[in-house]
């Protein structure tokens, strides 16, 4: 596949990742515009991890329409999400838009993952893959500053008009430029037959809980570390702004890493390799983060480490189960959602004890992923 062909898909996703992540950044404008409180926007925020929740037992039905359908369906909810903000702003337009921007990832970013893959040898996948994943990083990067910079002219709602629109070019030229690779056969079992395959596959849930536990790893630090740099430096909004840049950079850089390094070293090592290097930022960021300089150092390692790490497991998902690759990467994605629940709920209890407490936690996580990731290399080719 050429790589002006894979740049513009990545800038599909961008916009699509732009709609995700700005509600983090701008909730408090965005309860603004509306009159409501944060807890409010909050809400909805967690009433969309519904949509997540439930996906992989949506796409079995998608998966045998194809790989262009599911990515014109991610449009098609994009779209409207969009729309129905952009015409009618009100809580309740922004709820809807909401889970119909997570239904779009759900149904876009699987479909278009597992279509490259179909068209990449998979000794090539990895960089293939890296340059998809640049769109995450770049809407933090591009996107989320356009879009500040939109609301700062035209008020809150101002960016879904414009996204909208780019959802629009989106889905017509993905219409009419994409040919669709042949169809994945039905299972023999009926509908649900790959789902079912894949949860009695001790290979395939063992590649699905590499995901769960090193997502478990960063959110008992990512729920926690702005906590960290207030009590500790007692400059809250300097240092999450400065730490905020030092994520985006650090997810870009990872994703650059990928893209250079995951098809020479090779898939199963890359993410072992990353694991551990997370491991060793872990402990690091425990000896150096006691200045505020060290802390955003350790901190810069752990990301970009982490972002390594998830995007190398990817183009590894892509391979287990390639009949079912689409519910696979479905699945794979429902395991980082629940692994980023689960150190959620840790994080808060374990920092009570100390910050150290969560970065031991993350070293047990990943030293679990890390286990995870040699029986894949152990039982399956």
């Amino acid at each position: 596949m050429s790589r002006l062909k894979l740049l513009t898909y990545t800038a599909v996703r961008a916009a699509l990742n732009t709609a995700h992540r700005m509600i983090y950044p701008f909730l408090p404008v965005f309860a603004r515009g509306l009159g409501v409180d944060i807890q409010t926007i909050s809400g909805l925020i967690a009433n969309r991890a519904i949509a997540g929740a439930v996906s992989p037992f949506i796409i079995p039905f998608l998966e045998p329409r194809g790989r262009k359908f599911g990515m014109l369906l991610g449009l098609a909810c994009f779209v409207l999400g969009m729309g129905i903000v952009a015409f009618m702003p009100t809580i309740t337009s922004l709820g809807i838009a909401l889970v119909l921007a997570l239904l779009a990832k759900v149904f876009f970013d699987p479909s278009l993952t597992a279509y490259v893959s179909d068209h990449t040898p998979y000794i090539e996948r990895g960089s293939a893959v890296a340059i998809l994943e640049f769109a995450w990083s770049l809407a933090f990067i591009l996107g989320i500053p356009a879009a500040g910079w939109l609301i700062s002219r035209s008020g809150w709602s101002a960016p879904f008009m414009v996204l909208g629109v780019l959802g629009i070019a989106a889905f017509l030229y993905i219409a009419l430029a994409l040919k669709d690779s042949t169809r994945p056969s039905r299972h023999a079992d009926g509908v649900f037959g790959n789902a079912r395959q894949i949860l009695t596959s001790p290979v395939s849930m063992a590649a699905i809980s590499i995901g769960l536990t090193v997502s478990a790893a960063n959110e008992v630090v990512n729920i926690v570390f702005g906590l960290w740099l207030e009590d500790s430096f007692k400059l809250q909004i300097a240092a999450l702004g400065a730490a905020s840049a030092i994520i985006g950079l650090s997810e870009l850089g990872g994703e650059g890493l990928v893209f250079a390094l995951v098809d020479r070293l090779g898939k199963v090592r890359a993410s072992g390799l990353g694991i551990l290097a997370n491991c060793i930022a872990a402990v690091l960021l425990t000896f150096i983060g006691r200045t505020q300089v060290g802390a955003m150092i350790g901190l810069f390692i752990f990301y970009i480490t982490f972002e390594f790490t998830i995007v190398s497991i990817i183009p590894l998902i892509t391979e287990v189960l390639p009949g079912a690759r689409v519910t696979m990467l479905s699945f794979a994605g429902a395991g980082h959602s629940v692994g980023r629940a689960l150190g959620a709920w840790l994080a808060p209890s374990l920092y009570l004890a100390g910050f150290s407490y969560n970065m031991g936690a993350a070293i047990v996580l990943n030293l679990l992923g890390l286990a995870a990731v040699w029986y894949v290399s152990r039982h399956h080719e």
